[in-house]
């Protein structure tokens, strides 16, 4: 599938929110050109129209150019866009001083004062809430939207507008860059928010992985430092009964060759992951973890009555696939079902939040849990389902003895 539904779909939670809030600052430029610049248009003359929406336009170019730096920098990936906020500022004074001065000495005839009046405050209040995006905490915002409204009674004093409607002016520039700025800050915070409860997401599943390893690093502690201990003792016993010409030298070394010989088995029955799993246990244990990483869980399943070796396939079939769904995914629920179903156990997890674990080869991956049940003769079908959804299917055939009494 390609098109801009696939394009959005690729992107993860937060960049989906950063990109919805970036193209609603970009509508704020549209919007400008909208509400402040369209509605002269039929109450002034043409020229003059001309000179507003083209004033206009051009401030809306200016602040679709500082929204997507200022963004940028609110997320880390440039630095302060000095440059652009002065440009902003510069610009946003220039044209609404010009656009005033037309008013105040062009040839613009009378009933004009309405449409400039709204070109004047809108440039000003556009301009002032956008320059908040390049600064962080409240007094530089609050000291910027004061300026932002000071200014613009300044400047109207200044090419000789009456001081109430100067005063009024200030009033409502006041408010209107209060609320982009109000606007622009919740936005930025709603965007980092998200972000960093990703990375705690993230960071969670990652311990979620390092409990597993740990598990798998004890696992292996039980099985080769016992056994270890042996080896060293009763080597160290052959050798000062050879030294003592003893014969019984011989007897020691055939144990520790018979010791190593089952080391080795048993290290290899860990590191393929042949040692018995308790099923139970890994599937209450998927809960737990599910849960503890903000995700919605929920298990149901019939173990009573399977054979060991399809217990033990199955419970590393949860736990990779438990271990998908942390590492690979972006999942809110995930359903976790164990049926027996016409002599063969199906177990299903399935969880939203589209993401295919890497089938990769070895021992890992879809491709490990393939290799585990095939020693019990067991399939398995991974993949999207409708919706935003990723469904795993494990199934095993059960003897027909064994189907009757777990039916």
């Amino acid at each position: 599938m390609s098109g801009p539904r696939a394009w959005w779909r690729s992107k993860s939670r937060p960049e989906q929110l950063e990109t919805y809030t970036r193209w609603s600052f970009y509508f704020l430029s549209v919007a400008e050109l909208t509400g402040v610049g369209l509605p002269a248009i039929g109450q002034v003359q043409p020229w003059l129209v001309g000179w507003l929406v083209a004033a206009v336009v051009v401030h809306a170019a200016v602040i679709a150019v500082t929204t997507s730096l200022a963004l940028d920098w609110t997320r880390g990936r440039r630095a302060r866009p000095v440059w652009a906020l002065w440009t902003l500022g510069i610009v946003t004074f220039a044209l609404a001083a010009a656009t005033l001065a037309v008013h105040q000495y062009g040839p613009v005839g009378r009933g004009t004062g309405t449409a400039i009046g709204t070109v004047y405050g809108g440039l000003l209040s556009w301009g002032g809430g956008i320059l908040t995006l390049g600064f962080r905490g409240r007094r530089p915002m609050l000291a910027l939207v004061s300026g932002f409204a000071c200014g613009s009674a300044v400047i109207a004093l200044a090419l000789g507008a009456p001081w109430p409607i100067s005063l009024v002016t200030a009033f409502l520039v006041f408010l209107c860059t209060g609320f982009l700025t109000l606007t622009c800050a919740f936005s930025v915070w709603l965007v980092d928010s998200v972000y960093e409860l990703d990375a705690a997401r993230e960071a969670r599943a990652r311990l979620a992985v390092a409990e597993e390893r740990l598990r798998f690093g004890r696992d292996l502690h039980d099985v080769m430092g016992r056994n270890l201990s042996v080896i060293s003792l009763k080597s160290e016993l052959a050798v000062q009964l050879a030294r003592r010409g003893r014969p019984e030298a011989v007897e020691q070394m055939i144990e520790v060759q018979r010791i190593a010989q089952e080391s080795q088995r048993e290290v290899r029955a860990v590191v393929r992951g042949y040692r018995e799993a308790d099923l139970k246990a890994e599937l209450w244990g998927a809960q737990g973890v599910l849960t503890a990483a903000g995700i919605d869980c929920e298990v149901s399943a019939e173990i009573a009555g399977l054979p060991a070796d399809v217990q033990s396939a199955l419970g590393w079939v949860v736990r990779e696939a438990t271990t998908n769904v942390l590492r690979h995914g972006d999942a809110g629920r995930c359903t976790l079902c164990l049926r027996v179903l016409q002599g063969r156990v199906v177990l299903t997890v399935e969880n939203d939040g589209v993401s295919a674990p890497p089938d990769g080869g070895g021992g890992s991956g879809l491709a490990g849990l393939r290799e585990r049940l095939a020693v019990v003769a067991g399939t398995l079908e991974a993949g999207a389902v409708s919706g935003e959804r990723f469904r795993l299917v494990a199934e095993v055939p059960l003897e027909q003895e064994v189907s009757e009494v777990t039916s």
